[in-house]
């Protein structure tokens, strides 16, 4: 399947994908609906952490959104408990706008974060970006069916990333970003070509979410993470995939 194949099928399963908003704000959550279903997503809506992780388990939404100020849990506890069980895209509202709060959310899994205030065009736009890389690691487009290099081996066909035959559980998003610095092993990919390779155009200032997410890999696919073998940092630059021997 070509890249362009593949951001059609991707466009399609926009249509209906279903969207569930845990969010304690009434007027957010009305409107978030509202506008989502105008864009022919399916959306519920509910206003704690209880409620979200059982309708999680029940419905199975496409995309979670969830805010982090909940009357019974904060929210980087429910993206924590959601990530010990599911790998649905979960993309954050807050008002909270430090990088710290950024990095944590990300740290406990979250694949994207939106500060409130928020345009409704951005939010369908992010959640189209999540369920992207749903689409591309299922369907393993792209590339040689096999990549590997060293221990490290990526089998497209079945999305099932090893090292040393041992299976290394990634999320969507660490999964994107492994695929794209394998594609490219043995060359140095800039922190702007990789944000825009998998984010998109407008996350090219967003460096923190590439550590977040290396760091990530690297507790999922290094012997050690203090000396990584594969994940090779380029100081100031980028990071890439050691070519191989």
């Amino acid at each position: 399947m070509s890249q362009e194949d593949t951001t059609s099928a991707a466009a399609r399963r926009c249509e209906g994908a279903r969207v569930l908003v845990i969010d304690d704000e009434p007027e957010i959550g009305r409107a978030v609906r509202a506008g989502l279903r105008g864009a022919e997503f399916s959306v519920e809506w509910v206003a704690t952490a209880a409620e979200g992780l059982e309708r999680v388990a029940q419905w199975r939404p496409d995309v979670i959104l969830l805010d982090l100020s909940l009357p019974d849990m904060d929210g980087v506890e429910v993206c924590r408990q959601l990530r010990a069980w599911t790998q649905t895209p979960v993309i954050v509202l807050s008002v909270r706008s430090r990088e710290g709060d950024k990095v944590a959310a990300l740290e406990q899994g979250a694949d994207d974060y939106l500060t409130k205030p928020f345009g409704m065009g951005e939010l369908i736009a992010r959640i189209r970006v999540a369920l992207r890389h749903v689409a591309r690691a299922a369907s393993g487009a792209g590339g040689d069916a096999r990549m590997r290099v060293g221990d490290l081996e990526m089998d497209l066909e079945r999305r099932l990333v090893t090292v040393g035959g041992r299976e290394a559980r990634l999320t969507p998003t660490e999964y994107e970003v492994l695929k794209y610095l394998m594609t490219n092993a043995g060359k140095v990919v800039t922190h702007s070509v990789l944000l825009h390779a998998v984010w998109g155009p407008s996350y090219e200032a967003e460096a923190h979410y590439l550590r977040v997410f290396i760091n990530q890999l690297r507790r999922k696919i290094e012997p050690d993470p203090s000396r990584p073998r594969y994940l090779i940092t380029e100081a100031g630059v980028g990071y890439r995939i050691r070519g191989p021997e």
